[in-house]
């Protein structure tokens, strides 16, 4: 018997807890791993210390192999690195990340290849003296005197907000708990914020702060418990937003940005399955909306009376293709969709000159989003894009002659050779008759003869599409000859949203069957063997 198998899995003591539903016991064992007094902390502590020493002990024989592993991840790296500057008015903002320091730095020039930057926050400085720290919010005002930004010190995504004089280099005295979003007046003198409810962090209430008096104002309050709030300004700085989102609906409250003491109006008031997401260009606004479009469709409303009787078809909803989400630019309005599992970027020209039309992409499997492009009235704008065996890669395209050009792809410092490698796409044919599409990278080489060990990644939940991005990490799978895959499972968005419909509530097995129906299909198609085979899923 090896050393392992003598090792004994620290085993969690049972603690029935009873949650009484509909007239039903539910018993859940382990509930006790989430208390959160002082006497249950201390045994989860001891509980999770002795999982670790188990799995310490566990790993020891491997321990040479953990090593090598890591210096090839760490290898792929490139320490020092800056990201693509965007433009925000008369600046160019960017993070640098230095070797041997563990936080991003964030940086503004006056051009755009980040010459001679300002310092604007330095995590590495800030986060002395805590053991985690992270920045959420980074929001500089319209004129770039100032920024608002929020870091979290504790690990719970419990966000402070500051104010720092870009000027001076100095904080104001302003200091706000417990806050998720936020957004200037285009004054500069008022920012609009949610806070969370201490303990349930559900986005409740939104307030109005002024910078002088440091007077905070509640302006709305979110008491239906199904919904969180969030604050936004369109990208032509004209109008700001509450909206209140649950899981199966939403409510657009709408302020003009130029007038931050006025009257919140309602765009279309809540109600049970119609969700819609508003937002604002060139004296109009434009909604995306399910109302009668299953995969959302775009409408156009006028600014005087923005309500649903007015509502007009922009973009016809389509069976086939889910609308994801819209960008408006000053002359054009840029649609991620989804179609048939994978992602586009479809430029419309909203002066009608030119016919709508999809950024061309050089593979067949591939993921794509549009990148930060806070500029309105601009003729170019950035989008991400990468395969699984093609790098991240950031791309800026020109609205007028339709062509992109690569700004910057991730860099391997020990080196990639993107030939070695190939990536395709599957279809599994499911216990129902459904199509489910699977994506695979593997190195040349490899036979499909059922010999090749292979992981299989699935999430499938809350309408998430997981895409086939690249990732540096999964190269040591790969140079060892392992196969990986990802099966787009129903619940995900991947194939529209009725995909997104067919693997939740009372149909949630079809995410699992799916799952098992994807392994059995591969493994039949000599992909890999049932003893070869690792299968990967988490939230």
């Amino acid at each position: 018997m090896s050393a392992q198998n003598k090792l004994k899995p620290p085993v969690a003591k049972k603690e029935p807890s009873v949650l009484e539903i509909h007239d039903r016991k539910l018993i859940d064992n382990y509930a006790w791993l989430r208390d959160r007094n002082e006497k249950k902390r201390s045994e989860v502590i001891e509980y999770l210390e002795a999982e670790n020493a188990y799995t310490n002990a566990y790993m020891q024989p491997y321990q040479q192999l953990i090593d090598k592993l890591y210096k090839e991840m760490l290898g792929r790296i490139k320490q020092t690195d800056m990201s693509v500057p965007y433009k925000l008015g008369k600046y160019w903002y960017f993070t640098k990340v230095e070797e041997g320091k563990q936080y991003p730095i964030y940086l503004r020039s006056t051009n755009k290849n980040g010459n001679n930057p300002e310092v604007l926050l330095d995590q590495n400085e800030m986060a002395k003296g805590y053991k985690y720290f992270a920045v959420g919010i980074f929001e500089p005002s319209d004129d770039g005197n100032l920024l608002a930004f929020s870091i979290d010190t504790t690990g719970y995504r419990q966000y402070t907000l500051q104010i720092k004089d870009l000027r001076t280099g100095k904080l104001l005295a302003n200091k706000i708990e417990r806050v998720v979003s936020a957004e200037w007046s285009n004054d500069g003198k008022y920012i609009f914020y949610t806070q969370e409810d201490p303990v349930s962090k559900r986005s409740d209430k939104v307030w109005r702060h002024e910078l002088a008096t440091g007077k905070n104002e509640l302006v709305y309050e979110e008491k239906d418990v199904l919904f969180q709030t969030q604050v936004d300004r369109s990208r032509d700085r004209k109008m700001l937003f509450i909206a209140s989102i649950a899981k199966t609906m939403s409510e657009f409250r709408y302020l003009p940005a130029d007038n931050p003491l006025g009257k919140w109006k309602i765009i279309a008031p809540r109600r049970e399955n119609h969700e819609y997401w508003a937002d604002f260009s060139n004296g109009e606004f434009f909604i995306r909306t399910n109302e009668n479009a299953e995969n959302f469709k775009v409408v156009r409303a006028p600014l005087d009376d923005p309500s649903e009787k007015n509502w007009i078809d922009f973009i016809p909803h389509n069976p086939s293709v889910k609308i994801e989400s819209i960008d408006l630019f000053k002359d054009y309005l840029v649609v991620s969709e989804l179609e048939n599992g994978l992602e586009y970027l479809k430029v419309v020209d909203l002066k009608g000159i030119k016919p709508p039309h999809r950024i061309q992409t050089p593979e067949d499997v591939y993921t794509i989003n549009l990148a930060f492009n806070p500029e309105f009235d601009t003729q170019v704008i950035r989008y991400n894009y990468s395969s699984m065996i093609t790098p991240m890669s950031t791309y800026e395209y020109n609205f007028k002659t339709g062509k992109s050009k690569l700004l910057k792809q991730q860099e391997i410092p020990s080196g990639y050779d993107k030939t070695q490698y190939e990536t395709k796409r599957v279809w599994a044919i499911v216990r129902d008759g459904t199509r489910v599409p699977i994506s695979m990278v593997w190195k040349k080489g490899v036979k499909f003869d059922g010999t090749a060990p292979m992981l299989l990644y699935a999430y499938g939940s809350y309408g998430i599409s997981i895409m086939p991005g690249f990732s540096t990490n999964r190269l040591s799978l790969l140079d060892r000859g392992m196969i990986y895959a990802i099966a787009h499972v129903r619940g995900g968005s991947e194939l529209g949203e009725k995909w997104r419909l067919e693997g939740r509530m009372f149909k949630k097995l079809n995410t699992f069957h799916d799952f098992i129906d994807c392994a059995k299909w591969l493994i039949q198609n000599k992909y890999t063997s049932s003893d070869r085979l690792v299968i990967q899923g988490g939230s």
